[in-house]
């Protein structure tokens, strides 16, 4: 007779220096999981049963849950190409070719839930949304060899001002080696060229300790350096949120969607998995935030980073000296 798996070990969801906005409310997350198995609609009906609300349908492939206790939360094959109205063409037959091709390609497109954003106090509520994924059978990175699913956070930036961003992103590329060595990212990945890092010119650059530019100059040589959303922290809907025409004159055609928050890219949403936690992975990042929020380690670590002459791996180890210290 065939038991059930044991309940996840509960890892707390740790806080970072910053809790709350200037005008003293919670700050916010967003979350974005990716995964395969139970179609779009199915996902939604099973969302509205655990958290509530109502659900709509945009299209045979997007549903959108409306008022749910987590608030709203969108559920879509995450493909541009099944959404019709995304593409801005019409016409009588589009959206019927653009279903049947959403229904075939569900194999190898994943779906994604993308939650409303969270206060931090009730992040630990998303993860009722993996119960409910494991309840459909849902799929996740490990359960095959082109399963490249991921998980994105988007927390509020803690303030707007330039010190406050560069600080993060700082802190950020002197991390990442650690980083990803922890998240220990599928092949699969690296094969589909998923978030590359930051180069390692502009990165030497960053991490100097007088380099502290004003927001312009700093918006100009993140474009120059990184014309793509194509990196693990991708900035750039954080940009076009402070600097809307800067950033459209330099990428006209670029999509990207403007808002107040990082967009901390994650390659492995191990959503079959009865012990994986989101936690874990957040709690990283608020290592992340820790070391951007404390000037001298900040500085230090970048003095560190510009005199060290080893390979990733081994700085991967001064990283991890750097969080624990």
């Amino acid at each position: 007779m065939a038991h059930p798996a044991p309940p996840a070990t509960v890892i707390p969801f740790m806080m970072p220096p910053v809790t709350h906005d200037r005008r003293g409310r919670w700050r916010t997350v967003g979350i974005e999981i990716e995964f395969t198995g139970p179609t779009a609609a199915e996902t939604a009906r099973a969302l509205r049963a655990a958290f509530g609300g109502a659900v709509r349908e945009n299209d045979p492939h997007a549903f959108r849950l409306m008022g749910s206790s987590i608030g709203d939360m969108s559920v879509e094959l995450d493909s541009r190409m099944v959404h019709p109205a995304k593409t801005g063409k019409g016409g009588a037959i589009l959206p019927r070719i653009a279903a049947w091709f959403g229904s075939a390609a569900r194999v190898l497109i994943p779906c994604e839930i993308v939650t409303a954003p969270l206060p931090l106090n009730r992040l630990h509520e998303a993860e009722r949304v993996l119960d409910v994924l494991r309840g459909l059978g849902a799929k996740g990175t490990q359960d095959g060899a082109l399963y490249a699913f991921g998980l994105h956070f988007n927390p509020q930036v803690p303030a707007e001002d330039a010190a406050t961003v560069v600080a993060h992103l700082k802190s950020f590329v002197l991390l990442n080696a650690w980083l990803r060595r922890q998240v220990a990212p599928d092949a699969t990945r690296s094969v589909l060229g998923f978030a590359d890092p930051f180069p390692a010119a502009y990165t030497r650059h960053l991490v100097a300790p007088d380099y502290w530019p004003d927001l312009t100059t700093f918006i100009d040589d993140y474009l120059a350096a990184n014309p793509t959303r194509n990196r693990d922290l991708d900035l750039l809907p954080l940009l076009l949120h402070l600097d809307p025409d800067r950033v459209r004159r330099a990428l006209p055609n670029e999509k990207i969607n403007a808002r107040p928050t990082f967009h901390y890219r994650l390659p492995d949403a191990r959503v079959s998995d009865p012990g994986w936690s989101l936690a874990p992975d957040w709690n990283r990042w608020v290592s992340v935030e820790r070391l951007a929020c404390d000037r001298d380690r900040l500085m230090a670590a970048g003095q560190a980073y510009l005199g060290f002459a080893g390979e990733e791996k081994s700085w991967a180890d001064v990283a991890d000296g750097i969080v624990h210290s």
